[in-house]
């Protein structure tokens, strides 16, 4: 992308910073503070546009001197890239090649953390880029195990749990022939299991209720001889991500879990000892956590979902009718 200056704030700072006596390097670290502050929960796009603009800058102050400052600038532009809204691979492909550059400079100066997180933040970018086919899952799982060796459980147990989650996403999309598919479901559930060894509801809530979201959605598709006890178990996972995931705080999310714990009842009998006697009960809760979601869904124009739950309650309504003749 070609940056542009368009906040009155931003070309004030700028402005602010080319007249400092301040050395380059010191004015490279307020580019990258101010650029940093930027990208920390911006509310539009334009804010994260404007933070590549001042690492452009940056950049272009750094001195053959400077090769740390000059790596933090690329890393942090790879984030701002890869966080931008956009339909196509363009920022992505960006994004990697700002990575790619900053790599090589981090691991020769800078410490294992910072390593490891870049590695970290390409593997989401090269995730995103294997819908375009411009990257493999497998490059990305690559990128995560790097970053893996030094984000350890015991250390990072956020940036831990965060790994293992979207580890477990790429071993899910992997595309293995059937004969591999229960393999490759079991290394997720391994992998969310091994995060939720470190996270916990007090003091990681929302990586905690993350991991056990996706945990259930993996229990419940997972290939199994025992699908009623692994439905069950992602019952009781969906329930703990819901301690944190409430209708006011995080909507989208409640309703996102609501919606696949709908999807459990949908297929699972109303006593586990007699299953031969149908669901009536658990289709009707289904039909009431369906109903819920998609009214959340479309209050907040998430209209895909919603078409998808419509879908669903239609379903239940042809099951309960035929339940009743």
């Amino acid at each position: 992308m070609t940056p542009t200056i368009s906040d009155a704030n931003v070309k004030a700072a700028l402005t602010a910073i080319e007249s400092e006596t301040a050395t380059l390097a010191e004015k490279v670290e307020m580019l990258i503070e101010m650029a940093a502050g930027l990208q920390h929960k911006p509310k539009t796009s334009q804010q994260l546009e404007d933070a590549v603009l001042l690492y452009h800058r940056g950049l272009e102050l750094c001195t053959p001197e400077m090769p740390v400052l000059q790596a933090r600038c690329l890393s942090g532009m790879g984030t701002a890239l890869r966080t931008i809204p956009s339909e196509g691979p363009g920022l992505l492909l960006e994004a990697k090649t700002a990575y790619d550059k900053a790599l090589p400079i981090l691991e020769e100066h800078a410490s294992p953390e910072e390593v490891a997180e870049t590695y970290m933040n390409l593997g989401v970018v090269l995730q995103g880029l294997v819908n375009f086919h411009k990257a493999t899952m497998q490059e990305a799982i690559q990128a995560y195990q790097k970053a893996a060796k030094v984000f350890t459980g015991e250390s990072y147990p956020q940036e831990f749990a965060i790994l293992q989650n979207n580890i477990a996403i790429a071993y899910l999309s992997l595309p293995l022939s059937s004969d591999k598919e229960k393999m490759r479901q079991g290394m997720a559930v391994q992998s969310f299991e091994a995060a939720l060894k470190w996270v916990t509801l007090i003091d990681h809530p929302s990586e905690y209720a993350m991991l056990q979201n996706n945990l259930a959605n993996a229990l419940q598709y997972l290939n199994t001889s025992h699908p009623i006890e692994n439905n069950l178990k992602a019952l009781a996972a969906y329930d703990e991500a819901l301690k944190v995931r409430t209708r006011q705080d995080t909507p989208i999310e409640y309703a996102n879990t609501i919606a696949n714990k709908a999807n459990v009842l949908f297929n699972l009998p109303d006593d586990i000892e007699n299953p031969e006697a149908g669901n009536p009960n658990n289709l009707k809760q289904s039909q009431a956590y369906y109903q819920e979601a998609k009214q959340i869904f479309m209050d907040y124009g998430q209209w895909e979902q919603a078409n998808l739950v419509t879908e669903m309650i239609e379903n239940i309504e042809k099951e309960l009718s035929a339940l009743s003749q």
